[in-house]
């Protein structure tokens, strides 16, 4: 009985300190964006950041709020003739293992198909290169 008492304590915190995505996350995210070429900072960069809920645009170095996905975040940008490119991976954030354990799999579509269960990386930089913009 004590180990049943324990496992029940042990999950319900597990549950308060998660909690399901869409209820207690954002479907939105702000990300900063850089881009450097040849270690150095290019200012003015003109990039433009897309996934299966649309495309932003910010000029480096910069912000902008993003809509989350389950998907992976390409980014372009480009300065002059010097361009550069990368892809961001979009990783399960805590809300959505919570969201697993209470919901289910019907907990998980919604966190996934919202995208409030995933989260990018909150700083992004981008290698451009040569030739390297002017400043």
């Amino acid at each position: 009985m004590k180990t049943y008492t324990t496992a029940l304590a042990l999950l319900a915190v597990a549950l308060s300190s998660t909690g399901c995505a869409s209820i207690t996350g954002s479907k939105n995210q702000p990300v900063s964006m850089n881009a450097v070429c040849n270690a150095e900072p290019v200012n003015g960069a003109n990039c433009t950041l897309a996934n299966d809920k649309g495309q932003w645009f910010v000029s480096t170095p910069g912000s902008v709020m993003i809509q989350k996905s389950g998907g992976d975040l390409a980014v372009s940008c480009k300065k002059g003739e010097s361009s550069g490119g990368g892809t961001f991976v979009s990783k399960a954030n805590g809300g959505i293992w919570g969201n697993i354990l209470a919901g289910g799999l019907i907990g998980y579509a919604i966190d996934a198909g919202s995208g409030a269960g995933f989260d990018y990386p909150p700083n992004m930089t981008v290698i451009m290169g040569p030739p390297c913009p002017e400043k």
